[in-house]
């Protein structure tokens, strides 16, 4: 089995990811009358730039969405979905390196975006500049997709899917080896209701995160505390306010986090009959399975169902409940929400559906998961089984796609991190091992 990737390709491939990384290409919706922010368009644009240097045709939606570069012939589409935005650097003291500045460090790369997803996805583009550089014909079309908008809502899929070709199959650089051939449905809900007379609360941030704060000030504040060390909860108190300590998690793991605003519902929910602590204390609970209201939702593929109560508002004027739910990709999502709305009426609580995943599935059996992960086992020699995950790729935006890399088995998950990084040899593994899974799925008809 040959590999394709010369020292030369390694070089090229290295000073196009500083040059993407510069951008700090974070959300900023409609900035300058672009969708999602000026570097993000900046950095769509420059990325297509790039392709067009290494002889791909490309083409720019006419709304900054979306971009793709495309090479070869052929009736069939291989996609590689890819994405050029990034989560915010958070505070850049905490970095050792410059976060839009990528930096080579004994042996390492760091900034934001090498392993999420800036990295993977030039690792797959020069790997089939590797394989052009060989002379390798292409008899089905291999298009690089890139997305700019995965990190929040992934309306770039939604309208290249509106408007583009769906690809015969394909995968996304943007998990981890030796494969994910399952992932969840993600359904993101409002719980509306009543607002209250006596109650001022607002806890949660972000819907895929385990929320591990909640605080209350008022006259219950005593009874609060109280309440709290007769469950033997964890909390930390000042004079007028007390915050109920939780575990954060990512929503898909879900179970293994401790959910502060579950137990402060349950607190103060015998002091305050206000519906909606009643519902996350009474139909709810600690279990994050969802089981309290579902009973048992698994399958084999995928495992538990995972219900994160991840925000909860209460003012005079209203309540909300906000929740992320990991759907099993076997489970019926209709029955589960039609369940669910059925027992919040019962609480004065209105369903409304805020974003929702549909799942990944592709069989083990299948064609591309085969060959994917055969070509992983004779690169590595890792016959590690493949993988379902609670997460979300873009893979799920099509059929017949699957996550595959580039991260390695017990390598440092640092996406979303400070100082994130990624070895650089294990860029160049990955992209080794693209070559070989292009030229293998996209030579023959």
């Amino acid at each position: 089995m040959k590999n394709f990737i010369t020292e030369e390709v390694k070089e090229d491939f290295l000073e196009s990811l500083k040059t993407i990384v510069s951008y700090p290409s974070v959300l900023k919706e409609g900035q300058n009358g672009t969708p999602f922010g000026q570097a993000i368009q900046d950095v769509l644009e420059k990325t297509l730039e790039i392709c067009r240097g290494l002889g791909f045709t490309t083409y720019l939606d006419p709304k900054g969405y979306y971009g793709y570069a495309e090479i070869g012939h052929g009736a069939q589409l291989l996609a590689v979905l890819c994405h050029l935005d990034v989560v915010p650097s958070g505070d850049e003291s905490d970095w050792q390196t410059p976060p839009f500045k990528a930096t080579v460090k004994d042996g390492w790369i760091f900034g934001r975006g090498v392993q999420d997803d800036k990295g993977p996805s030039m690792a797959a583009l020069y790997a089939v500049k590797a394989l052009l550089d060989s002379g390798v014909e292409f008899k089905k079309r291999v298009r690089f997709i890139f997305g700019t908008d995965e990190e929040t809502l992934w309306r770039c899929m939604g309208r290249y899917n509106q408007l583009e070709e769906q690809a015969a199959l394909g995968f996304a650089p943007d998990s981890s080896f030796p494969l994910t051939y399952a992932e969840k449905g993600l359904l993101q809900l409002k719980l509306e209701g009543p607002g209250s007379d006596t109650l001022e609360l607002e806890a949660g941030q972000a819907f895929n995160v385990v929320p591990d704060k909640a605080s209350y000030s008022g006259d219950l504040l005593e009874s609060v505390v109280a309440g709290l060390e007769g469950l033997g909860y964890e909390f930390e108190r000042t004079a007028e306010e007390v915050t109920v300590i939780g575990l954060p998690k990512h929503a898909k793991d879900a179970a293994q986090g401790v959910n502060a605003i579950i137990r402060l519902a349950k607190v103060l929910q015998p002091l305050d009959s206000h519906p909606a602590l009643a519902f996350l204390a009474q139909a709810v609970g600690e279990d994050a399975t969802g089981s309290h209201l579902f009973g048992p939702v698994s399958d084999e593929p995928t495992g538990f169902l995972s219900f994160n109560v991840a925000g909860l508002t209460l003012s005079s004027d209203r309540s909300e409940i906000r929740i992320d739910m990991r759907i099993p990709v076997l489970a019926d999502k209709g029955k589960l929400v039609e369940k669910l709305a059925e027992i919040a009426s019962q609480y004065e609580l209105t369903y409304q559906e805020f974003d929702y995943l549909a799942p990944l599935y592709v069989p083990l059996d299948s064609e591309l998961v085969s060959t994917l992960m055969a070509i992983y086992q004779e690169k590595t020699g890792d016959n590690s089984p493949a993988m379902s995950s609670g997460g979300a790729t873009f893979a799920r935006t099509m059929p017949n796609c699957v996550a595959f890399g580039a991260l390695f088995p017990g390598a440092d998950q640092t996406e979303h991190q400070v100082n994130e990084r990624l070895r650089l040899d294990d860029l160049y593994r990955a992209m080794d091992i693209y070559a070989e899974a292009v030229y293998r799925l996209a030579t023959t008809p």
